[in-house]
């Protein structure tokens, strides 16, 4: 599975500004080339064609010739994909990217060696023993001018683990998520929390202060969502999540707090790193989970329905006469849901559902 391995650079910062400039005109270049091909009606061209038009300015340009070569791949491969006849071009606006070959960067004690050179990096973790860097990696700067080395490596995926725990997660605001085990992590609204000094530098006109309350709002987000995912994936072995659509409500009146969650952000991590660990992931549709019994399986007449129950937070079957907290009875359903074969489809006996 390929992994990726970020690690803030800290040294010839001043380099990594102009090679990027340069990165924009190749990037530029291949984008005029396209539309000359569409002013006289000729094949449009693909990598390897613009690879031979652009072969040998690497020395002209002060750039690595993988660089330039990274730069005409991924120009081809991004047109294809939003299925544009060609792109924006690339300027000042646009944040630092200066794409490498993988068998071009090599790993050194301090930090990276790349094109003669050694890039010194806050390294918080050193690489996986045996791991080849692949193509994909990159430098990427932020919107604080910083400067990121992105390495993309390839690591052997874990081995299955037996399915012995398996948990349901009902995603919400108010509470981040409730597990089905009963377990409530609140939101940390991190956002929302930010709101006053981010307003405040926003009116006295002071961008780099915006930028810097933005940069660690996210990057707090982050943090919190990644020791989360982690948590949960160490400790259970089948993991089932609502497929809550953070898009659609994000068009409503609850966009702030929902984009400040970050669910679709969460989930993705759950995902890779269910891979990364051997456990099992899924996304289930959680249609009817709030109004579905956890105990019967019945969807009685007492339940929350609409609108108009959304503020119902607890309610009492009239079927069986159980007592079920709503974001608890829904996680539990999730969970249901997945192992009754209508998510994962593995043999999942012996897992303590409820």
């Amino acid at each position: 599975m390929l992994l990726v391995y970020r690690y803030r650079v800290k040294s010839l910062n001043g380099l990594l500004n102009k090679q990027a400039r340069a990165v924009n005109f190749v990037f530029n270049y291949c984008n005029d080339r396209q539309k000359d091909a569409l002013r006289f009606d000729r094949k449009w061209l693909s990598g390897f064609d613009l690879n031979k038009l652009t072969t040998g300015s690497s020395k002209e340009l002060g750039i690595h010739s993988g660089t330039i070569n990274a730069v005409c791949e991924q120009y081809a491969k991004s047109r294809s994909q939003k299925k544009r006849p060609y792109l924006r071009y690339r300027g000042k606006r646009h944040l630092g990217w200066v794409p490498l070959k993988g068998r071009d960067l090599r790993e050194t004690p301090a930090g990276f060696h790349f094109n003669g050179r050694e890039f010194k990096v806050f390294k918080s973790r050193t690489l996986p023993a045996g791991a080849t860097i692949k193509d994909g990696t990159n430098f990427s700067q932020d919107s604080r001018g910083n400067w990121f080395l992105n390495v993309c490596v390839d690591v052997p995926a874990a081995p299955a683990r037996p399915i012995q725990s398996g948990i349901g997660i009902d995603l919400g605001l108010k509470d981040f998520a409730t597990l089905s085990n009963g377990e409530r992590i609140a939101a940390p609204g991190l956002y929302r929390g930010a709101e006053d000094a981010l307003a405040l530098a926003q009116r006295a006109n002071k961008k780099r202060r915006v930028k810097a309350i933005q940069s660690q709002t996210a990057n707090r987000r982050s943090d919190f969502l990644h020791k989360l995912s982690t948590r949960i994936v160490r400790e259970f072995d089948l993991i089932a999540v609502g497929d809550v659509s953070a898009a659609g409500l994000a068009r409503t009146n609850m966009a702030k707090s929902v984009l400040d969650a970050g669910w679709s952000c969460f989930r993705s991590q759950l995902a890779y790193k269910a891979v990364k660990h051997g456990a099992w992931f899924e996304e289930v549709n959680e249609s009817f989970t709030t109004q579905t019994c956890s105990d019967c399986g019945a969807q009685p007449d007492s339940r929350p329905r609409g609108f108009a129950g959304l503020g119902i937070r607890r309610w009492v079957c009239s079927e069986c006469g159980s007592l079920h907290d709503r974001d608890v009875n829904a996680a539990k359903n999730i969970l249901s849901k997945l192992v009754s074969g209508s998510g994962h489809r593995t043999p999942a006996e012996g897992i303590p559902v409820l």
